[in-house]
């Protein structure tokens, strides 16, 4: 299993609409995606380690694939309408990651 982690860092002059993100974004990434998405979650910051500081990332997504593959085949394939839809929940340039998940 896979995970493609979205991150959208915390700073002065960004924004990111939660709702926008959980209820709409998602659905749409679940949608063009298929099958081949095996689960999602997602993450909203809300604090650093310090007690009282502000989270690094303001939220992140997951996404769940059996394989590299499987990831690139189903979302390449929708890029442009998945990128498409960033700026209705964000002004972040986003950070992702693509790992293997191991537990």
């Amino acid at each position: 299993m896979i995970k493609v982690s979205v991150f959208y860092a915390n700073g002065e002059g960004k924004r990111f609409d939660i709702v926008y993100y959980c209820e709409k974004h998602m659905s749409l990434v679940q949608r063009l995606c298929g099958a081949a998405l095996k689960g999602t979650a997602v993450e909203q910051g809300i604090s650093g380690m310090a007690p009282g500081s502000a989270a690094p990332f303001l939220a992140m997504g997951h996404l769940y694939f059996e394989t590299v593959d499987a990831f690139r085949a189903s979302f390449e394939t929708h890029l442009n309408e998945i990128v498409g839809d960033v700026p209705n929940y964000t002004n972040i340039e986003p950070t992702i990651q693509i790992s293997d998940v191991k537990m």
